[in-house]
């Protein structure tokens, strides 16, 4: 068993992701990349260049006697999703990501592993440094932002590319081909902080944590039942206001608005008469966890400790406000395709809770592959927070992309895949979001299919990339390259 990724096939891959895991490329920062990228175009001798918002292409141009073969456009994106567990040190605006190799996987320490996109990145990277392949005209694009915002790809220029086919490496399942995702919009709502300084006479304070869930991306894991951060120390909270008049100091729970909270914490103070009774209704709340969630997430607890007092509480107004909101605001699967067997159509995802001196900010964002049903989503979560008279907001969004079984650049994939496995691969779509859709608006012609190694678990700190799935993604795309007309 190789303990060192540098010795793992494709070598030249592997050595691409382990270069790409030493630069620090959070979304919206990803100024160090992006300059990696250039470089790396420019040792290649490659014609390398960069848009207005920081988007890269690098292009090959075709082997001898492939001149003619349709130009090609292998793209993934630049930023990575940041999460870390809340005992680990880790700047991931400084610090190099530590991968690590277990068993078959590669794992990183402590944090998200960044392989969404990193490999598909390291797998383009290397087509472009080969020089055994036979190949077409190639295009390698490499997108910014695509994790919080798609801004990249929203900001693409038409003619900014020239390929004709589009071989998106942003997907997470070897053996699958998407050819279809959902479209998105976040839902942002904001209330002004209330205090209060009216503490009990005698009153006991607590630090509360909901910890150990998986979490997972916001839109491939949302229909597996994982636990949500948000709504366990709401429930929590909710329930101890009402029978222990519990108060709240501070609340925090959850992270990005794409990712399904795995961690939350909140300062309460209640009664002193009833601190016994509290702790005791927190240990059976841990309990309570831990059966309801014992297949998807075995790991969940609720640990608490008494702390100092805090000066200032929020208004009791506010509190009830916000407790009764988030209880009622919907998060998971809103419906099933009708028309595509196992297919999440319509999703929500209630991100996080946020609050400083200033107000309180509540974080989510919806899905759907049926564009009405993804603004009826939208409109649900925003009724929720109207009713406690929050400033609601919501983004621009996202377009889905439609599916067509009939691509061109998915019978060469298919039949690709055929020769090198003897099997066909599964066409689907997925209830995540892609660039895809963004791009066929600027480029309406181009032909798209997306694939990839076996990722799990992104957006986490448990991401893996399953380590022979990378030589099988290789092996599929030398062969496409090969079979091209």
């Amino acid at each position: 068993m190789k303990n060192n990724i540098l010795e793992l096939e494709p070598r030249n891959v592997f050595y691409y992701f382990n270069e790409i895991c030493k630069i620090p490329r959070p979304s919206k920062k990803e100024e160090k990349i992006v300059a990696w990228l250039l470089e790396v175009g420019k040792q290649l001798g490659l014609e390398t260049k960069r848009d207005k918002i920081g988007n890269v292409l690098i292009s090959k141009p075709a082997t001898k006697g492939k001149e003619n073969v349709t130009p090609v456009i292998f793209q993934s994106h630049v930023d990575m999703v940041c999460e870390k567990n809340s005992d680990v040190v880790f700047d991931f605006d400084k610090d190099a990501i530590q991968p690590y190799i277990d068993g078959e996987w590669i794992k990183a320490k402590g944090t998200t592993l960044g392989a969404d996109d990193g490999i598909g990145m390291a797998i383009a990277l290397a087509i472009l440094a080969s020089k055994e392949i036979e190949h077409g005209p190639i295009e390698a694009l490499f997108t910014v932002d695509e994790e919080t915002g798609l801004s990249g790809a929203f900001a693409l220029e038409a003619g900014f590319m020239k390929g004709k086919m589009l071989l998106n490496l942003d997907s997470e399942d070897e053996g699958e081909f998407f050819i279809g995702c959902a479209g998105g919009k976040d839902t942002v709502a904001t209330l002004e902080t209330e205090f209060e300084t009216d503490l009990h006479e005698k009153s006991v304070a607590y630090n509360i944590m909901i910890r150990g869930l998986q979490g997972g991306h916001s839109g491939d894991d949302i229909n597996k039942g994982r636990g949500n951060a948000v709504k366990l120390l709401t429930r929590i909270l909710w329930n101890g206001y009402q029978i222990f008049d519990a108060r709240i100091a501070h609340i925090d729970a959850g992270n990005l608005r794409n990712a399904i909270a795995r961690e939350g914490k909140a300062w309460v103070v209640v009664p002193q008469e009833l601190a016994t009774d509290f702790e005791f209704y927190l240990k059976k709340m841990n309990q309570l966890f831990k059966d309801e969630f014992r297949v998807t997430d075995p790991q969940v607890e609720v640990v608490f400790e008494k702390t100092k007092l805090p000066k200032r509480i929020l208004s009791e107004f506010l509190q009830i406000d916000i407790l009764n909101a988030l209880y009622v605001c919907p998060h998971g699967v809103l419906a099933m395709a009708q028309d595509i067997d196992n297919f999440v159509e319509t999703s929500t995802n209630l991100a996080s809770i946020k609050m400083d001196d200033q107000k309180i900010t509540i974080t989510t964002s919806q899905r759907s592959s049926v564009e009405s049903r993804k603004e009826c989503a939208v409109e649900r979560v925003s009724a929720t927070f109207y009713m406690i008279g929050a400033d609601v907001e919501s983004g621009e969004g996202y377009p889905g992309w439609t599916p067509n079984p009939n691509s061109e650049v998915l019978k060469v994939l298919e039949q690709a895949y055929v020769n090198v496995f003897n099997k066909k691969p599964i066409v689907k779509a997925i209830h995540a979001g892609l660039e895809c859709g963004l791009f066929s608006e600027k480029y309406p012609d181009l032909d798209m299919v997306s694939y990839g190694p076996t990722l799990r678990d992104v957006h986490s700190p448990d991401e893996r990339l399953l380590i022979d799935t990378v030589k099988k993604t290789w092996d599929l795309t030398v062969e496409f390259l090969r079979i091209l007309k």
